[in-house]
């Protein structure tokens, strides 16, 4: 899976970017999105994300991939692991199939989640297959 180098072993604080990359709906892109900014996602994706910000994948958005970033709301689909340090936020509008390892968690009603989820302290590492076992 795709991680932001020293992304949750640091002790450095989350400073909301300003900066914010918009990939529009109509965009597809095939391979793995890296950013230090804020990231609004509304177009097509096969592969992972990674970004040191808000993640926000817009309800025309459907990824492909596994996502890590310190904060997400997901309105559109998602098909891979999730990992978020802070809050994830999953909309009404949102469809994810697949593992969630987050310290926060808000699902709102009509979001459809399949997989697992993880809540776990911001500076603790977890692994989905370490740390539960799924078959009891």
């Amino acid at each position: 899976m795709l991680k932001r180098k020293d992304f949750f072993n640091s002790t450095a604080q989350y400073e909301e970017s300003t900066a914010t990359n918009h990939i529009v709906q109509g965009t597809e892109i095939s391979g793995d999105f890296v950013s230090d900014s804020n990231v609004i996602f509304d177009g097509e994706m096969n592969g992972s994300i990674s970004c040191s910000g808000k993640l926000i994948i817009g309800s025309t958005g459907n990824i492909k991939g596994d996502l890590v970033c310190v904060h997400a709301e997901i309105q559109g689909t998602v098909q891979g692991e999730i990992t978020v340090e802070g809050l994830l936020t999953i909309t009404s509008t949102a469809r994810i199939k697949g593992d969630i390892q987050t310290a926060k968690l808000v699902i709102h009603e009509g979001a459809l989640f399949e997989g697992a989820c993880i809540m776990k302290s911001p500076n603790i590492q977890t692994t989905f297959i370490s740390d539960v076992n799924l078959d009891e």
